[in-house]
């Protein structure tokens, strides 16, 4: 029988949503967001396991083009003088190596590749996530930090896939991989908007930004 758990973002009753790849995804009604049910997470080690497998090769065109908007966004918003950070890197930090070349000065962190705690006790103009919020087991506690790393009108780039009603979650190939346990909606993101304080946030296609 499924276990209707709390969710992880907001802490109201999920429901059934979908059963698909032998895995079970649930739906929070109040923040509209889909979940995978916690019982089919991966272990640390295999999920350390699995991000070694991405190709992540910093010099590739196609990775580069990939990550184009939120390159471009940080240089339209931002200043070469600000200090921002890379969260959740991963093997190959595309963006900040984009950036450096540019003469911006981003700090690297990521649980499994780039241990480097002490960053998180600094505050920033700006923090780019790249295809990492779909990961997050907990992601009211990654978004209570990444709120306080913030500096006043700092910026928070997002690049993830966005859930919107016309898409068969069954064929969906964003849920294929088995380490993508959150997904979200625009009302998600608005939710967050609300509860964690943020000033604005705006959605262009995959890149989202919240202001603080």
């Amino acid at each position: 029988m499924t276990d209707y758990l709390a969710c992880s973002l907001c802490g109201n009753p999920t429901t059934f949503f979908e059963k698909t790849r032998k895995r079970e995804y649930l739906r929070c009604e109040y923040c509209n967001s889909i979940q995978m049910n916690s019982k089919y997470y991966l272990t640390l080690d295999q999920e350390e396991n699995r991000y070694k497998l991405h190709n992540n090769d910093i010099f590739d065109i196609r990775y580069q083009n990939f990550v184009k908007p939120i390159v471009d966004a940080v240089i339209q918003n931002n200043l070469t003088s600000e200090l921002g950070l890379d969260f959740g890197a991963g093997t190959g930090p595309v963006i900040t190596n984009i950036l450096n070349t540019k003469g911006y000065n981003i700090e690297v962190y990521d649980p499994f590749f780039h241990k480097n705690e002490y960053l998180l006790n600094k505050k920033y103009d700006f923090i780019i996530i790249c295809e990492v919020i779909e990961h997050f087991h907990n992601p009211k506690k990654e978004f209570q930090l990444l709120k306080k790393l913030l500096k006043t009108n700092g910026k928070l780039y997002i690049m993830t896939d966005i859930f919107k009603p016309d898409i068969d979650f069954k064929k969906w190939h964003y849920k294929n991989d088995e380490t993508h346990v959150f997904f979200y909606s625009k009302e998600t993101f608005e939710y967050i908007r609300k509860t964690f304080l943020f000033s604005k946030v705006v959605l262009k296609d995959r890149l989202i930004i919240f202001e603080n």
